[in-house]
């Protein structure tokens, strides 16, 4: 991977960082002249606007403000598009709806320098979804589609362990498309730095119909550091 940092979120409900993702933001955005937002909603130019403003809040809260921040929509060219990318400190690829967003990143063209940036990468909801090699957006088929290809690991937001029906049909997914799942609740998080990753908040890890929670060692093996001889836990 190129980028400095990657990290997977589900999303912020009480529009504040915990403490422990904070921290680990501040380690590694020392650099922080420009971020620049990708939308999922890319028409809806007035909840771009609330929103970008409200996620560089919970930046500026932490005493981790931008010195500049921007909106990847409709409304930008695709020239003033990948100027945005190439000069980003931070991209942040927004929740709302996962098609969309890379309907946008491909129109934009976007794709490659994204890929290619050596900026820290952090998405939400929908953009945390986009970043896998194999996306996954259940609302619209069970079926993964190319995502952004940043790491094999696929997400999906918003999971609680009450929500079975969810879950069941997670498990199939993962058994019918041959797709490892992290199923993660609000205020969790998966960061990876070189091919080491961590993880934050509550996980849960669904594979081959199986159920648990998420473990270092999971994460370890699917980022390759873990033989697979030694197994999951």
């Amino acid at each position: 991977m190129n980028a400095k940092l990657l990290g997977f979120f589900s999303g912020f409900p009480t529009h504040h960082f915990p403490v422990e993702i904070m921290e680990r933001l501040r380690e590694e955005l020392t650099v922080r002249d420009s971020l620049v937002f990708v939308s999922a909603w890319p028409s809806d130019y007035e909840r771009n606007d609330s929103e970008s403003t409200g996620m560089h809040a919970m930046f500026e809260e932490c005493n981790m403000p931008f010195r500049q921040y921007s909106v990847i929509d409709n409304r930008t060219t695709a020239d003033d598009a990948r100027r945005l990318i190439q000069e980003a400190s931070c991209i942040f690829l927004m929740g709302g709806h996962a098609v969309w967003q890379f309907q946008l990143i491909c129109a934009k063209g976007i794709l490659d320098e994204i890929r290619k940036s050596d900026a820290v990468i952090l998405g939400v909801s929908a953009g945390s979804g986009n970043m896998a090699k194999r996306a996954l957006d259940i609302w619209e088929s069970p079926v993964p589609y190319d995502g952004l290809g940043l790491a094999d690991i696929t997400i999906k937001a918003h999971v609680t362990q009450e929500n079975q029906e969810l879950l069941q049909t997670l498990a199939r997914i993962s058994i019918e498309q041959n797709l490892p799942v992290c199923a993660m609740e609000d205020e969790s998080a998966v960061i990876v730095k070189e091919n080491e990753a961590t993880y934050a908040g509550h996980i849960l890890w669904i594979n081959n119909g199986n159920v648990c929670p998420m473990s270092q060692k999971i994460l370890e093996q699917m980022t390759g550091n873990l033989s697979p001889e030694q197994g999951y836990e």
